[in-house]
C-alpha cells in the first residue's frame, strides 16, 4: 500500500452548506510543491508526497474562480493559509470553511 500524503484538505461552502467542488489548491514553499482540485466531496486527499522537510508552507485556494463560476461576488479571490510542518509530523489535514465574505480554518485530523 502506498504511503499516505502528508497534506490533505477539505473545503466546505458555508453559504450553501455543500462541499466546494472544483477549487484549485496549490501547496508552496517558495515554489510550487504540489497542486490539486477539490473533488465532489470538496476534498483533496493526496496533496503532495508522504513526507516534506520541516518548515513553513502555504496552501493557496483559488476561491475567486469558484464563486465566479456560480455568479457570486466574493471579497476573497484567493485564500492563503500559512502553516508549519514539524519534523515529527505524520499528517496534516487543513480544512477550509468558506463563504463569499468570510473563511475559517483549523488543523484537522
Amino acid at each position: 500500500m502506498p504511503d499516505r500524503s502528508l497534506i490533505s484538505t477539505h473545503v466546505l461552502d458555508a453559504s450553501t452548506g455543500t462541499p466546494a467542488q472544483g477549487i484549485s489548491v496549490t501547496l508552496t514553499r517558495g515554489s510550487d510543491v504540489a497542486s490539486g482540485v477539490t473533488d465532489a466531496q470538496g476534498r483533496i486527499a493526496d496533496l503532495g508526497p508522504a513526507s516534506l522537510p520541516p518548515g513553513h508552507y502555504r496552501l493557496i485556494f483559488e476561491t475567486g474562480r469558484y464563486f465566479a463560476d456560480r455568479d457570486v461576488e466574493t471579497f476573497y479571490p484567493a485564500v492563503e493559509i500559512v502553516f508549519e510542518i514539524l519534523a515529527e509530523a505524520s499528517h496534516y489535514h487543513v480544512p477550509l470553511l468558506l463563504s463569499p465574505c468570510a473563511f475559517t480554518t483549523y488543523r484537522g485530523s
